[in-house]
C-alpha cells in the first residue's frame, strides 16, 4: 500500500537521471526548534510514543542479561554505545507519528489511530528501507567485532565477571587505553553510520527513492552542514548516554524527542521535489 502523502519525484524523460535532492544550511538554533517540535509531538501523542519506546527498552534489556548470562560482559558497554548507531533506524515509529501530525483531520485533530500507525510502520519495510535496515544492522555487527577485538587485544582473552571487568578497565594502564582506544574507534563509526542515516531513513519513509539515493543525500547534507551535525550527532550521543546511564529508563522519553525531533530536521534539510 503506497502512501498517498508520500512526495513523488517529478516525471522526467526516459533515460534522463532525476535531480538529486537539494539540501538546505540549517543553524544550532534549528536544532533547538526541532528539538522543542519533537517534545510537543511526544505531548501530543505519549501513548503511541511509549508504546515504541517500551519495545527497544524491553528488547536492551534482554539483550544485556543475554550477555551476562552467556558471560560475555565486555560486550554489555559497546552494545549500549552501538545505540547510538541504530537509533534513526528504530526510530522510525515516530516518523510515522509525526507525519501524522502535520496533517490535521477537517475538525482539527491529528489523523491518529493504532490502525494507521503500525500499519504504516508495517507497510515501510517492503520498500527501500528495507534495505537501510540491513546497512544500519550490519554497521552495528561491524562495531560490535571490532568492540570484541580491541577486547581482546588489551584486556585478554580471560574474564571473571562484570565486577573484575569494572576492576581491571578503571585500575591498569591497559584498561584505560582500551577505554581510549575503543571511544576513538567507536566516535569514528559512529560519526559515519550517523552521516549516511541522520536523514535518510526519514526521507526513504516520506519520498519515494531508492535508499542509494538517500543515503548520499545525507551525506551531503552534512558535509554541507559540518559544525551543526558534529553538534547534533555528540547531542545525541549525550542523550542516549544519559538514559542509558538510567538503566534503560530515560529511554521512554529520549527515543521519542529525537526521533520526533529528526523528522523535523529532515523536513528542513531537503528541499521539497
Amino acid at each position: 500500500m503506497t502512501d498517498p502523502s508520500v512526495d513523488a519525484a517529478p516525471a522526467v524523460p526516459r533515460g534522463t537521471r532525476p535531480p538529486p535532492p537539494q539540501v538546505k544550511r540549517v543553524g544550532v538554533n534549528d536544532l533547538i526548534d526541532v528539538l522543542a517540535l519533537g517534545l510537543r509531538d511526544f505531548r501530543a501523542a505519549p501513548t503511541y510514543d511509549i508504546f515504541f519506546a517500551g519495545i527497544y527498552v524491553l528488547g536492551g534489556w534482554l539483550l544485556i542479561l543475554m550477555l551476562v548470562a552467556f558471560e560475555l560482559p565486555y560486550l554489555v558497554y559497546p552494545l549500549a554505545a552501538g545505540f547510538a548507531l541504530i537509533a534513526p533506524f528504530i526510530a522510525s515509529g515516530f516518523y510515522v507519528i509525526s507525519k501524522r501530525l502535520e496533517a490535521p483531520a477537517p475538525d482539527g485533530d491529528a489523523v491518529l489511530s493504532w490502525g494507521i500507525v503500525l500499519g504504516t510502520v508495517k507497510s515501510m519495510f517492503s520498500r527501500e528501507l528495507g534495505w537501510m535496515a540491513l546497512v544500519t544492522g550490519f554497521s552495528l555487527f561491524f562495531w560490535m567485532d571490532i568492540a570484541a577485538l580491541l577486547s581482546f587485544g588489551f584486556m585478554g582473552f580471560q574474564f571473571f565477571g562484570f565486577r573484575e571487568l569494572i576492576y581491571d578497565i578503571f585500575t591498569t594502564p591497559s584498561g584505560w587505553l582500551f577505554l581510549m582506544v575503543g571511544n576513538a574507534a567507536g566516535a569514528l563509526i559512529a560519526f559515519a553510520v550517523f552521516s549516511y542515516s541522520v536523514i535518510s531513513i526519514p526521507m526513504l519513509f516520506h519520498r519515494d527513492v531508492d535508499f542509494i539515493t538517500a543515503m548520499l543525500t545525507s551525506v551531503r547534507f552534512v558535509a554541507l552542514n559540518p559544525r551543526v551535525m558534529a553538534i547534533w550527532c555528540a547531542t545525541i550521543a549525550a542523550m542516549i548516554a544519559l538514559a542509558l546511564l538510567s538503566g534503560l529508563i530515560g529511554l521512554f522519553l529520549v527515543l521519542p524527542v529525537l526521533g520526533h525531533a529528526t523528522w523535523h530536521l529532515y523536513r528542513r534539510a531537503v528541499a521539497p521535489p
